[in-house]
């Protein structure tokens, strides 16, 4: 064997995980009918929705054989029953071996109610539940729906596959999908429109679900997973048909086409944004976001007071699909564009990390799958959004071509400018669009001094940045150990200066109905308090046995993307919201009476001790990806960031926004 195929042999190793045997394995679950429901709750589609996501499913290459089905009213597979449903995917798991990659795929109702068992609360105080066939309702203590899935009991069986170094992609085309995979009600079923061309919403409100049925308890469930601490979401992606307070509908898809049958709309657009061959998942949930607007503007047309789903998606996006990997395929973000005429208009902006004259490659999508390509520089940008011309090579291209715009490099406004007489440290690994970069004595923000044997040194020579170091210093610098040290430390300065922007950039914005205050406690209760834009750190510092928590209220009527990052004595990142790198950072709506409120822990805020935190806010935009503003990050140790989500937010809405950095000097503890 040449040493070039020896080479071949273990890249093709590593991507699978080790494993040369890897394998595809799915379970689709369809519920149209709650058996002990009225009939009114049925569905029509999930039967159908299960069929047509394993037909797409063996077109990418899955085996027949690896496709369990559990739906009604479909021939040979088994009753989807809440005890079925378990006991499925405990022999998944138990098939599953390291580097194989597994579907999860749920069609059916969802719900939500009260469950006070739970670890980890919602904002809102509600739990997701997905409706098993044999679901029935509550008594009146409340809590968990018997024959429910509940939103931590599907926890628990990702991270169980995560942790055997499977990946793993769930699809929930429910109602209150958004946060089933972690732990204003729901309106009823609805039909309207001719006997052929129905439209049904998967929602019901856990108070409709009848109590009654057979009284027989019900069957003891499969035993859940234990529960994998502490695994990282890494191989993981999530698409959910809606947000956690909206419904989703079903209807006879393609729209007016004469073999049209009751589908859910994400099974549908998920199974016809793969047949454009996606390279990635976010090339696949764009593609997904794409096929929405023409049904939602028929529905919104028809159903003028309802509020229509917006898909969310969560996890690396940028992981190449159907494979088990860790690496992204890039690690620039991709916004999506609309063509008017001559220009182009991204659903981005200045808080995303974009600046006039910045360097773009437009991609153009036809509809038969081909992608052109050119580039182009950016004429102007706002807040959260921009505009370029269309380059002339794509000027004559049809005007329902599709178009998506990534930056070539990393804007130079943002870029850490380091002072060296030798080479930085190697290994650098950075979110958009913080990056690190050289620079004469004049413009430097740091002054790297390589002491050999001894390590190094990081001058602060921003006043800015020399704030957030630790006490002592700034005379001297900040003394590294090795080359490891000093990488973590470039890092988190780089990404301490987007922080920094993003703060200016959003502190004079406001977001109506949200707020964020951080409270000092002890053991038994609050002591002082402040909402964290109006105060100075200082005057919250603490004192030894005291504690910082940060609450957050969105009473603003509409979903936030929202991001909370911190950085400790050490110049370590934190990341606060989302807690979890695998999840989105779209909070859930709430209103001024009744908001959607979390309280945060910060037990890296010390007594005595410098750090700053970011709290950084704007309103959700209908059928996007959550946007992360480049603010995201993994623990600085952590050799890659394994998260990279990033949105849109429309120019109407760009004045709303909510940015605060707190910062405490370094005060000595009374």
């Amino acid at each position: 064997m040449t040493i070039a195929a020896r080479l071949m042999l273990l890249l093709v190793l590593l991507a699978t995980g080790g494993n040369a045997a890897a394998v595809q394995r799915a379970l689709l679950v369809g519920v149209s009918e709650l058996v002990n429901q009225p009939q009114a709750l049925w569905l029509q589609a999930p039967r159908n929705d299960v069929m047509l996501m394993r037909q797409t499913l063996v077109k990418q290459g899955f085996a027949p054989a690896d496709v369990t089905v559990l739906a009604d009213g479909v021939a040979g597979a088994s009753l989807p029953e809440a005890e079925r449903i378990n006991e499925a995917l405990a022999r998944l798991l138990e098939q599953s071996r390291s580097g194989d990659f597994v579907m999860l795929y749920f069609s059916g109702h969802g719900t939500r109610v009260r469950d006070s068992t739970k670890r980890y609360q919602e904002p809102d105080g509600l739990a997701e539940n997905f409706l098993a066939r044999d679901a029935r309702g509550t008594d009146a203590s409340g809590g968990s729906l018997p024959g429910g899935l509940r939103d931590v009991d599907f926890d628990r069986w990702i991270r169980a596959f995560l942790g055997k170094n499977v990946f793993v992609w769930s699809v929930f085309d429910t109602c209150s999908a958004a946060s089933m995979t972690r732990s204003s009600a729901a309106q009823p079923p609805e039909d309207a429109g001719p006997a052929d061309d129905e439209v049904r919403f998967r929602g019901v409100r856990a108070g409709q679900l009848a109590a009654s049925g057979p009284s027989a308890a019900p069957p003891p469930m499969q035993a859940l997973p234990e529960a994998a601490a502490g695994v990282p979401r890494a191989r993981y992606v999530a698409f959910f048909a809606s947000e956690s307070h909206q419904v989703t509908p079903e209807l006879r898809l393609p729209r007016k086409a004469r073999n049209a049958r009751p589908q859910g709309l994400l099974t549908w657009a998920v199974a016809e944004a793969l047949q454009q061959k996606p390279a990635t998942w976010r090339d696949l949930f764009n593609g997904v976001l794409d096929l929405y607007p023409p049904v939602i503007e028929e529905l919104e047309s028809r159903f003028p007071a309802r509020e229509l789903p917006s898909p969310v998606a969560e996890g690396n996006l940028d992981l190449p699909i159907f494979a088990n990997a860790s690496a992204p395929l890039s690690t620039r973000p991709v916004w999506r564009a609309e063509r008017a005429g001559g220009s182009l208009t991204l659903k981005a902006g200045l808080l995303d990390g974009l600046e006039p004259g910045q360097e773009l490659r437009i991609v153009a999508t036809l509809a038969d799958g081909i992608q052109r390509t050119a580039q182009g520089r950016l004429a102007q940008a706002d807040l959260g959004s921009a505009r370029l011309a269309v380059p002339p090579v794509l000027a004559e291209l049809a005007q329902a071509t599709s178009w998506s715009v990534t930056p070539m490099g990393e804007p130079a406004s943002a870029a850490l400018r380091v002072r060296s007489d030798s080479a930085l440290p190697g290994g650098l690994s950075l979110d958009y669009p913080a990056s690190v970069r050289t620079a004469g004595e004049a413009q430097a923000d740091v002054r790297w001094v390589d002491l050999g044997a001894a390590g190094g040194r990081l001058e602060l020579l921003s006043p800015a940045l020399a704030a957030a170091a630790e006490a002592g210093s700034a005379p001297s610098g900040i003394v590294v150990r090795d080359m490891a040290e000093a990488r973590v430390r470039l890092q988190a300065l780089a990404q301490l200066k987007w922080m920094s922007r993003l703060a200016e950039l959003a502190k004079d914005g406001r977001l109506d109905g949200f707020d964020a205050v951080l409270e000092v406690r002890d053991d038994s209760r609050v002591l002082r308090s402040a909402n964290v834009r109006d105060t100075a750190g200082s005057a919250l510092q603490l004192r030894p046995g005291e504690r910082a928590e940060l609450m957050v209220r969105n009473g603003s009527g509409q979903s936030i993307d929202l991001v909370v990052v911190g950085v400790d004595a050490q110049g370590v990142l934190r990341s606060v919201y989302p807690e979890d790198l695998g999840e989105a950072n779209r909070f859930e709506r709430g209103t001024r009476e009744s908001p959607a409120s979390k309280r945060f822990a910060l037990p890296w805020l010390k007594p005595g001790r410098p750090a700053r935190l970011l709290v950084l806010a704007t309103p959700a935009q209908a059928r996007s990806a959550p946007r992360l503003f480049g603010a995201g990050t993994a623990e600085a140790t952590t050799p890659t960031a394994e998260l990279r989500v990033r949105g849109q937010l429309t120019p109407e809405r760009e004045r709303q926004v909510y940015g605060a950095m707190l910062r405490w000097t370094n005060f000595a503890a009374p």
